[in-house]
């Protein structure tokens, strides 16, 4: 069988959680040893570690360092949800490796169904790409925003290995960079034909007739189909709106937060101001200009197409949909 391009993001190896260090890409590829609940805190904060998915997983194996180490297992728990308050992912990997007899073993089999899951997603959402799609990413919803596979990128590559012959317009995703650093990355190493674009271009790309459609990935979905996502996919929602372009939002049942009634609840993680008045550690904003650092927008239902998860593809209302599908999920 041949072996994936793109290792797996995170994974336990011999009583320590193994992970990319997605802040060192796409320079270099390296891994990270992780032995201690505080150093798994730090690389999910600094994003060494990140997207939903994978979030889920780590919050799981955050849980089984905790048992294996000695820590308070309770108090270690509260300290790894706090770290990012917006991807529900992290708490659901939590809740379900402290309700576990065997939290090592429970974060493994997340792990395993996490790929599993992904490439079911990616089957249903490769259905709805026309041949040769040109489709609008933002931000990573790839391999590296999961344990493998991945979302949003899980759908184009579903669709590329299927023949399909989909082409990629990568938004840079400022401020972070993670479309430019880590989807360019992905796409590159899959060998899907892609080409980076600063995020300003997307209504130009959408006006010129250039663009099929946009696929993202969430970080929480609201019971009512409100989507939080990467900061900027409120603007291209709004943008595809007016074009007639439509959005996808691919994301697995675990993401779907049936507890918040809208996105009105979902908190909004703040981060370092110095992810905008940095870039790449240089300065590019004076001495002492205030910034505001918001990580995440929400995109209301009205202005999404389909929500595709591995139980298959909701469309509006989105209410009784997504309900039916966690229920189907869970069994």
């Amino acid at each position: 069988m041949t072996p994936d391009p793109i290792p797996p993001t995170i994974e336990w190896s011999d009583g320590h959680v193994r992970i990319i260090d997605q802040r060192r890409l796409p320079g270099e590829l390296v891994f990270l040893d992780i032995a201690t609940v505080e150093d798994l805190c730090d690389a999910i904060s600094t994003l060494a570690v990140r997207g939903a998915p994978a979030l889920g997983v780590a919050g799981a194996m955050g849980v089984a360092l905790a048992a294996v180490t000695g820590a308070d297992v309770r108090e270690a728990a509260a300290h790894i949800v706090a770290t990012r308050p917006t991807a529900v992912n992290l708490a659901w990997g939590v809740e379900r490796a402290l309700a576990a007899a065997d939290p090592v073993a429970e974060a493994q089999r997340l792990a395993a169904e996490d790929v599993a899951r992904n490439r079911s997603l990616g089957a249903y959402g490769a259905e709805l790409l026309p041949d040769g799609a040109r489709v609008y990413t933002h931000c990573n919803a790839g391999a590296l925003a999961c344990v493998g596979y991945g979302t949003a990128l899980g759908v184009v590559r579903a669709a590329h290995e299927v023949g399909r012959r989909p082409t990629c317009w990568v938004g840079e995703t400022r401020p972070a960079l993670q479309g430019a650093r880590l989807t360019a990355w992905e796409l590159d190493r899959l060998g899907i034909p892609a080409t980076l674009v600063a995020d300003v271009m997307a209504g130009s790309l959408m006006a010129s007739g250039d663009v099929d459609c946009v696929v993202v990935g969430a970080d929480r979905i609201a019971a009512n189909g409100d989507v939080a996502n990467k900061v900027g996919t409120y603007g291209l929602a709004v943008l595809a709106r007016h074009h007639g372009v439509p959005l996808y939002v691919a994301a697995p049942t675990s993401t779907v937060d049936l507890a918040c009634p809208t996105g009105a609840g979902i908190p909004i993680e703040r981060r370092p101001t110095r992810e905008v008045t940095e870039l790449a550690g240089a300065r590019i904003a004076p001495d002492g200009m205030e910034a505001e650092n918001r990580a995440f927008d929400v995109t209301p239902a009205e202005l999404v197409s389909a929500i595709v998860t591995e139980q298959g593809v909701a469309t509006a209302p989105y209410g009784p949909a997504l309900a039916a599908l966690v229920a189907e999920a869970q069994g």
